[in-house]
């Protein structure tokens, strides 16, 4: 079984004055350990980086150097993949978006659309929302 991570995970393993820090931290290490197969969707990897960096948002944001080189760590692994949107998703996208799917969604949106696509069942994240869809497990790392 194949399994994806969210942003929020990624963000607060590099975050060490979060009270999540170690938790997050613990999750992306076996998560890189393997042998499970990871999916790391490029959308993820642009919200860390837009968020690990963004000294707005952290206390001791990382630098660009250091927030790809976590990156960068993930991906090189022979069981980690990194595919993008491949022919048919936008009909993946709009089925998950459905007729309601408004401003900030989108991006849950385009996620569970990847995930589909390259049959991803399982996120790891503290983002609820992903629970609105019947087809995505959500594991909450934190709870």
């Amino acid at each position: 079984m194949s399994v994806t991570v969210d942003a929020n995970v990624l963000v607060y393993a590099s975050n060490e004055s979060d009270a999540s820090h170690a938790r997050a931290k613990a999750i992306v290490q076996e998560l890189g350990a393997g042998p499970r197969l990871v999916y790391i969707f490029w959308p993820v990897v642009l919200a860390y980086l837009r968020i690990a960096t963004h000294p707005a948002i952290l206390p001791r944001p990382l630098t660009s150097a250091e927030a790809q080189a976590n990156v960068d760590q993930l991906i090189v692994r022979a069981h980690v993949r990194t595919p993008g949107e491949l022919d048919g998703f936008w009909a993946l996208l709009r089925g998950a978006a459905g007729h309601n799917a408004r401003g900030n969604e989108f991006p849950d949106v385009q996620l569970v659309a990847l995930m589909r696509q390259h049959g991803v069942e399982t996120i790891y994240t503290r983002d609820r929302d992903f629970r609105r869809y019947a087809d995505i497990t959500v594991r909450d790392p934190f709870a």
